[in-house]
């Protein structure tokens, strides 16, 4: 199997999901379905019917986290440098509108773009991979074109 770029970061909220998930979700939810057994008809009983939904959740996504953290081969971003790579936090400018933006690229599933936090599959960091600062980029997104300079490459 393939392994899964980490950041140290990204590994231990994965990882406390899952804690959370075992020790917390998963006895509440057996709970629950206990008591939905509890009032009888089980064809006709809403409650158990969703507990039971919410519990095929709950174990689905255990075992993804848990297929996850075994494949993870984590990378330290502060033992890097140089050009961009898997950890580099990037800032960079959209030469047409002079916005400036930050962004860190990570593993796919720690990704958050609203956080900043870039896929590295994506097409943008696809783009940034392998330059420098002061380097010019030129991205294809769903909206058309996009140039951006890198002003600012850190491992941090």
């Amino acid at each position: 199997m393939e392994k899964i770029p980490m950041t140290p970061d990204g590994y231990k909220a994965l990882d406390a999901e899952l804690k959370n998930l075992r020790s917390v979700e998963r006895p509440a939810i057996i709970k629950a379905i206990a008591e939905a057994r509890e009032h009888g008809d089980l064809s006709e009983n809403a409650e158990y019917h969703s507990a039971r939904e919410k519990q095929s959740f709950i174990e689905g996504r255990v075992k993804e986290l848990e297929g996850m953290l075994g494949l993870a081969q984590v990378i330290d971003p502060a033992t890097l440098s140089g050009a961009v790579k898997f950890g580099a936090t990037v800032d960079l400018v959209d030469e047409d509108t002079e916005e400036e933006k930050t962004y860190k690229i990570v593993g796919e599933a720690e990704a958050d773009i609203e956080n900043g936090l870039l896929n590295i599959k994506s097409p943008l960091a696809r783009a940034l991979i392998g330059k420098d600062e002061g380097d010019s980029v030129e991205v294809n997104t769903p909206g058309g074109s996009k140039a951006y300079e890198i002003v600012k490459i850190a491992y941090i």
